[in-house]
């Protein structure tokens, strides 16, 4: 049995795209777990099954052939209702594209997940979670009419919406200019302190990996190397 401190056991996952000669494996035998706190990064170059990992991990994807345990549910052999039932309330995705739902407001958008989770007076709780992001007041602005820092903001309040167990975050910044970007990040670390989500975080910033607790580096879908990082010191009042 997984240990009940582990929000990811993944064992030997694999994940092939295609038919017959076109038959293409992307994951390749991926062993992986994470305990609860942690701050992950996974590094590696484009093609290295990074983001397909991600897509497994947190139920966008189905595995090919493997065991994966995340935040308690395991997610093999689930359809897609079931997969998205899993995600429900325990795992958070922020993605590079902010996929924000263009005709619903900052606040509707937030509240969405609240909604389906069944939690009472979703608009309060997702009024408090545009507020900790620091869009109070931008809470009935459409996607449109807000910049893509803010855009994020709103995604990133909508994934830490239903205070999940488990935050994926692939290329967060990836749509933002380097200042805007350091500033979600920053926000993003701020949040998960205080919600105490684990972090999944998907990046080729090398500064951006040093500042998570893990890094792993995948190469041709495999992990090839896992290290601990040494604690940040802490800046001065």
């Amino acid at each position: 049995m997984p240990s009940p401190d582990m929000v990811i056991d993944a064992r030997n996952v694999t994940l092939s795209l295609g038919d017959g000669p076109a038959r293409v494996a992307i994951l390749r035998g991926v062993d992986l777990a994470v305990a609860k706190g942690e701050r992950l990064a996974i590094l590696g170059p484009s093609g290295s099954g990074k983001s397909s990992l991600m897509a497994v991990l947190s139920g966008l994807e189905s595995v090919t052939s493997g065991d994966i345990r995340v935040a308690g549910q395991s997610l093999v052999g689930l359809s897609e209702d079931g997969l998205a039932e899993a995600r429900r309330g325990r795992i958070g995705i922020v993605l590079q594209a902010f996929h924000l739902i263009p005709t619903m407001t900052a606040l509707e958008n937030v509240a969405i997940p609240l909604e389906l989770a069944g939690h009472a007076e979703p608009f309060d709780q997702a009024r408090a979670g545009l507020e900790a992001v620091g869009l109070g007041a931008r809470t009935d602005h459409y996607p449109t009419q807000l910049s893509g820092g803010e855009q994020q903001r709103v995604a990133l309040a909508r994934a830490l919406a239903c205070r999940p167990a488990l935050l994926f975050a692939d290329e967060p910044t990836g749509n933002l200019d380097a200042s805007t970007g350091e500033a979600i990040i920053n926000l993003l670390f701020q949040r998960l302190d205080e919600t105490g989500a684990t972090l999944v975080l998907i990046t080729h910033d090398q500064e951006l990996a040093a500042r998570c607790s893990r890094i792993i580096r995948m190469k041709d879908g495999l992990v090839v190397s896992d290290t601990l990082v040494a604690a940040q010191p802490v800046a001065a009042e």
